[in-house]
C-alpha cells in the first residue's frame, strides 16, 4: 500500500489532492535554533512545533524525535558556516562567522549547554566531530591563502572555541567585539 502523501516538487498530494508544501524543513530547523536558543537544552518537540506553527505530529513525521532534530539542525549548521566562511574571504571575518549569533548572553549560555547534553549522544558527538573537522579545514585553505604558518588553523580555531566558552560563562562586553580583538592580536603574531 502507498502512502497516502507523496512529494512532487513542491508539491505535496493528499488524498489525490494537490496542495503546496508550507512547511519547510529550514522553517522547523530556524524554530529548533530560536527554541534552543531560549531555553537551552529543556526544549521539547512541542516547543519547536509551537515555534514554527506547525503540530508536532509534523515535526515528528519529518525528523522523527528531538535527536533528530539536533542531527538536522547540526548538518544545515555546518553547510551554513561553511557557506558563510567562503563568503567572508579572509581568515579573520571567516572565524568572526563561526558565533555571531551568540552575542547575548542567555543564547550563548542555553547553546553551551545544549553542546554539552549533545556531548552525551554518540551521534550528536559524530556529527559535532564532522561539524568542526569541516570548519577546520576550510580555515586551512584561507590560512594557506594568507601564507599563515601550518597549524594556524588549529591554534585559531581553539582561540574562538575558548573566546566563546570563556564568554558564554562570563561576559563581557561584546562577544564580536572580543573575538576580533583577540583574533587580531594572534594574527598580528602569526604575521
Amino acid at each position: 500500500m502507498s502512502p497516502p502523501y507523496a512529494k512532487v516538487s513542491e508539491l505535496w498530494f493528499t488524498n489525490g489532492v494537490a496542495r503546496p508544501r508550507t512547511i519547510t524543513d529550514e522553517r522547523i530547523l530556524n524554530a529548533v535554533a530560536a527554541v534552543i536558543d531560549r531555553r537551552g537544552p529543556e526544549f521539547t518537540v512541542a516547543d519547536v512545533a509551537a515555534e514554527a506553527g506547525v503540530s508536532v505530529g509534523a515535526v515528528a513525521k519529518r525528523f522523527g524525535s528531538k535527536s533528530g532534530l539536533l542531527q538536522a539542525l547540526t548538518k544545515a549548521g555546518t553547510e551554513e558556516v561553511t557557506r558563510r566562511m567562503r563568503a567572508a574571504g579572509t581568515v579573520r571575518d571567516a572565524l568572526l562567522t563561526w558565533f555571531d549569533r551568540l552575542a547575548d548572553p542567555v543564547v550563548a549560555t542555553n547553546n553551551l549547554a545544549q553542546l554539552g547534553v549533545d556531548l552525551i549522544d554518540p551521534e550528536l558527538r559524530a556529527l559535532l566531530a564532522r561539524h568542526y573537522a569541516v570548519l577546520e579545514e576550510e580555515l586551512e585553505v584561507l590560512c594557506a591563502a594568507e601564507g599563515l604558518p601550518p597549524n594556524a588553523a588549529r591554534v585559531l580555531a581553539a582561540l574562538v572555541y575558548g573566546i566563546s566558552m570563556d564568554w558564554s560563562v562570563r561576559p563581557r562586553g561584546d562577544l564580536l567585539a572580543r573575538t576580533a580583538e583577540d583574533i587580531d592580536l594572534v594574527l598580528e603574531g602569526m604575521r
